[in-house]
C-alpha cells in the first residue's frame, strides 16, 4: 500500500536530513518534489495544489529554516496536512431506534461492492447486531448466489428473490428485516457507470423508495482519478454518507485515498485490505498519513495485538520468555495468532521504519504449514525441550512430517536462535508481549530489543569462529 509514494516522501525528507539549516528555496524544492510525488500517484490536480500550498505556508510559519531539525519538522507539517487532508475521522455507523438502521451500498462495476457487503456484515455482527445482508445486484450474473454463499461463511442471513425489479426486492428486503427483528439490513446493489443515465435513475429510486440511513459508495481504490470522478457523481444524484475504498492492499498509488474525501466532501469510512472477510478496517486518517509516510501503525498492531491474544496467556508466555523455557508448543500458539493478525509481513508494515524497507520481500506464510507439520511430527518432550532433538530424532521427525532432514535441523536451529533473541526482548526493560497489548510498547524498546538480539547473534557467529578455528587446528 502507498508504497511508491513513501519512498519518494522518504527521499526528500532525506534530501533535508542532513542539513544543519535550510532555506526557503530549500523548502521550495522540497515541495515539488512532494508535488511531483503525489501527482505521480494519481491524486487529484487541485488537491496537491492546495496541499502543497497549505504545507509550504505552514513550514514557513513555522520556521522551519530556524530549526535544528528541519526535516523532523517538516514530516510533522506534511503528516498533519495528510490528516487533515483524509480526516476528520467518522468510522461510526449511525444506528437508529426502533431498527432496522438501513444501510445501501453503491459504486461502479468491479469495485468491490459484493464481497464488501460481507465484509461489513461481519463486521456488524461482531458488533452484536443483528444483520440481513440483501442481494439487489440483479444485473450481475451469479451475484446473488455469491452473496449467500457469503453470508453462510460469516453466518448471516440473505435475503433474496427472483425478480428483475431492484426497487422491489430492496422494499421486501426492508419489510422482512422489519419483520423479524434484524438490527441491520444492508442492501447490495449492482454496479454502474455514473455516466449511465438509466443505471443511475434507477439506483436513486431505490434510495428514494427504501430511504435508508446511510449510503456509502464503494470505490476501487486502484482507479485513482477515476474513483473520485464517479464518486462526485454519484454524490450528486444519492448524497452520500461516506465511502468505503476497497483493495488498498494491492498495487494502490494512493490517489483516491488522498483525494476522495476533499472532493466530495464525504468521510472515508472503512478500508478494505484484502480479500479475505475479516479485511475490512475503520478508517483512521491519521494512521494512514502515517503508513504513507513510512512511520508505521502501532496502534492498529496494537488493537489486533489485543483481539487475538488473551492479555493471560501473554503474560504466561512471557514468563516463559524470559526464563528461555520457550517450547514448540508455545510457538505454535504465536504463529496462529500472527496469521489471524494478517501474516507477518501485515505486521510490519505496521512498524514504524519498517513497512517502507521491505520492498518486494517474500514472507511466505504457507510456509508455517509446512513448521506446523513438523511441529506436530514431534513428540511431547520433542516439543517441550526442542534441546533433546539429536540426529535420530530428527531423522524420524521429517519422516513423520514428509519433508528432508535439513528442514527439521533449520527449524530448530532458527527457533534456537530465535528463543534467545526473545529472552532479551521479554525481559523487565523491554516489557515484550505484555507491554504491546497494554499499549505500553514503543520503538524506543524496540530498537533496544533489536539491539539485545543482534549481540546475541553477534556472540554466536564469535563462537562459531572459534570452533572453527579450533578444528582447523586440530586437523
Amino acid at each position: 500500500m502507498f508504497e511508491a509514494l513513501t519512498e519518494k516522501f522518504n527521499s526528500v525528507f532525506r534530501s533535508l536530513a542532513g542539513r544543519g539549516r535550510i532555506t526557503e528555496a530549500n523548502v521550495l524544492d522540497a515541495m515539488r518534489e512532494v508535488r511531483k510525488a503525489l501527482l505521480e500517484a494519481d491524486v487529484n490536480y487541485n488537491v496537491v495544489k492546495k496541499f502543497c500550498k497549505d504545507v509550504t505556508q505552514a513550514a514557513i510559519g513555522a520556521e522551519v529554516i530556524k530549526s535544528l531539525h528541519p526535516s523532523q519538522v517538516l514530516i510533522k507539517i506534511v503528516n498533519d496536512e495528510l490528516t487533515k487532508l483524509m480526516g476528520p475521522v467518522d468510522s461510526n455507523i449511525y444506528f437508529v431506534s426502533p431498527g432496522p438502521t438501513v444501510i445501501m451500498l453503491a459504486g461502479l462495476q468491479g469495485g468491490g461492492k459484493t464481497t464488501t457487503a460481507a465484509k461489513l456484515g461481519k463486521y456488524l455482527l461482531e458488533k452484536g447486531k443483528k444483520t440481513l445482508l440483501a442481494a439487489d445486484d440483479l444485473q450481475r450474473p451469479a451475484a446473488i448466489e455469491q452473496l449467500i454463499v457469503l453470508g453462510e461463511q460469516i453466518g448471516a442471513e440473505v435475503y433474496s428473490e427472483k425478480s428483475k425489479n431492484p426497487v422491489k426486492v430492496a422494499k421486501n428486503a426492508v419489510k422482512y428485516a422489519k419483520k423479524n427483528d434484524f438490527d441491520v439490513v444492508v442492501i447490495d446493489t449492482a454496479g454502474r457507470l455514473h455516466i449511465d443515465e438509466e443505471m443511475m435513475s434507477e439506483i436513486a429510486d431505490v434510495a428514494k423508495t427504501i430511504k435508508p440511513h446511510q449510503i456509502y459508495l464503494v470505490c476501487d481504490s486502484m482507479t485513482g482519478q477515476d474513483a473520485v470522478n464517479s464518486a462526485k457523481e454519484f454524490n450528486d444524484r444519492l448524497e452520500l454518507d461516506g465511502i468505503i475504498l476497497t483493495k488498498l492492499d494491492g498495487d494502490a498509488r494512493g490517489g483516491a485515498a488522498l483525494s476522495v474525501k476533499a472532493v466530495t466532501g464525504k468521510p472515508i469510512k472503512f478500508i478494505g485490505v484484502g480479500e479475505k472477510l475479516d479485511k475490512l478496517e475503520e478508517f483512521h486518517p491519521d494512521r494512514m498519513a502515517g503508513r504513507i509516510l513510512g512511520m508505521g501503525d502501532v496502534v492498529t498492531l496494537v488493537e489486533k495485538a489485543q483481539e487475538h491474544f488473551e492479555a493471560d496467556e501473554a503474560e504466561k508466555l512471557q514468563e516463559k520468555m524470559a526464563k528461555g523455557s520457550f517450547g514448540f508448543d508455545d510457538f505454535l500458539k504465536q504463529t496462529q495468532a500472527v496469521k489471524k493478525m494478517g501474516g507477518m509481513k501485515d505486521m510490519l508494515k505496521m512498524l514504524p521504519g519498517v513497512g517502507s524497507k521491505l520492498g518486494d520481500m517474500d514472507f511466505d506464510d504457507g510456509q508455517l504449514k509446512q513448521i506446523e507439520g513438523i511441529v506436530h511430527s514431534m513428540t511431547t518432550l520433542e516439543r517441550r525441550e526442542p534441546d533433546t532433538i539429536d540426529s535420530s530424532r530428527r531423522r524420524r521427525i521429517a519422516a513423520g512430517a514428509g519433508v528432508e532432514t535439513n528442514d527439521v535441523s533449520g527449524l530448530v536451529k532458527t527457533f534456537k536462535r530465535s528463543r534467545d533473541m526473545m529472552k532479551a526482548f521479554s525481559g523487565g526493560k523491554f516489557g515484550g508481549l505484555k507491554s504491546l497489548l497494554s499499549g505500553g510498547f514503543n520503538m524506543d524498546t524496540l530498537s533496544e530489543a533489536m539491539g539485545a538480539g543482534r549481540k546475541i547473534k553477534q556472540r554466536s557467529k564469535r563462537k562459531r569462529k572459534i570452533l572453527r578455528r579450533g578444528k582447523i587446528k586440530r586437523r
